[in-house]
């Protein structure tokens, strides 16, 4: 197996064609059709279903693909290190954001790495966690945000922030507003909640156990921020999450926060790399700007809601 023929692999399996892929990496469409027989003759099945349309992945090449991009990745990365100066790291990271932390982590982050290490390529990727583990763990992605639910033994985790959660639902004018609401009171209500196991839901889940509750009542499943965000605003619903997802709406008044107490309800996030596969100096430059932007919002209330762990 040689690196030019993953590029060839990916280069077809991205334009959907042997001929457009041809062009793609300026060789003749029948070194790349030769290329390719080599390399499933190798690995020992097809990659690719023919037809008169183009071509589309079997499920051999759906499963080889991201060890594809993670083996260039690497090749690239292990390149760019040798090659850099140590003054100031290079190359690309990709850094992979959930959904409910976008608002209060991306901008600030793209702006600060920009700044600060101006030949870093930043590819900021936003994901449900149970997805951004995955391309974490095959090496798709370098860093990610996750959720601490005593599951990430497997990655070099670093502990960030713990964010609090509130009971997030539309706002009804002249209804007295809470100050706050226990977990069992929460829990009782009908939600709208991220799908299993993404997100909120383990933490939910798990923080009903510890205090003998049952589990949440969830009336729909929903693992979009902006399909949530469009229910609550047209008053179908509640769920549990922090504030910053929806910081605006809730300072306009147009959704109400109820801090969940009595236990609290809280989530933590880590900072990961892999656990296996070496980062890049551009990679761990990243992750120090990350570490020191956290505690930046977090410090200057920017980041609602969120206390430092470290």
């Amino acid at each position: 197996m040689e690196l030019r023929q993953l590029r060839y692999f990916l280069a077809i399996a991205d334009s959907g064609s042997f001929s457009k892929a041809a062009q793609r990496v300026f060789i003749a469409q029948s070194a790349l059709s030769h290329q390719v027989a080599q390399l499933e003759d190798e690995l020992g099945a097809p990659l690719f279903h023919r037809s008169r349309r183009g071509v589309e992945l079997t499920e051999a090449g759906s499963r080889f693909h991201p060890h594809a991009v993670s083996i260039l990745r690497q090749a690239d990365e292990a390149m760019a290190s040798a090659r850099s100066d140590s003054v100031a790291p290079s190359g690309k990271v990709v850094f992979g954001i959930p959904h409910s932390v976008s608002n209060a982590l991306a901008l600030p982050l793209l702006r600060a790495v920009r700044q600060q290490l101006p030949q870093v390529q930043l590819e900021l990727t936003e994901e449900l966690t149970g997805n951004l583990s995955k391309q974490l763990r095959t090496g798709q992605i370098q860093l990610a945000v996750l959720f601490d639910d005593g599951q990430l033994s497997e990655f070099a985790a670093t502990p960030l922030l713990r964010e609090q959660l509130y009971l997030i639902e539309p706002a009804q004018d002249g209804k007295k507003r809470r100050a706050s609401i226990s977990l069992k009171q929460a829990l009782a209500l009908p939600l709208t909640l991220p799908a299993s196991p993404h997100g909120v839901r383990p933490t939910i889940h798990n923080a009903a156990a510890r205090a003998g509750l049952a589990p949440p009542q969830v009336e729909a499943d929903i693992s979009s921020i902006s399909i949530l965000r469009t229910t609550l605003l047209a008053g179908l619903g509640r769920t549990l999450l922090p504030l910053m997802p929806f910081e605006h709406e809730i300072t306009t008044g147009l959704l109400h926060a109820t801090k969940v107490s009595s236990p609290p309800l809280t989530r933590t996030l880590a900072l990961c790399a892999s656990g296996h596969i070496p980062g890049s100096a551009a990679s761990k430059a990243v992750e120090g700007v990350t570490l020191a932007l956290v505690r930046e919002l977090c410090r200057t209330g920017h980041w609602q809601g969120a206390s430092l762990l470290r």
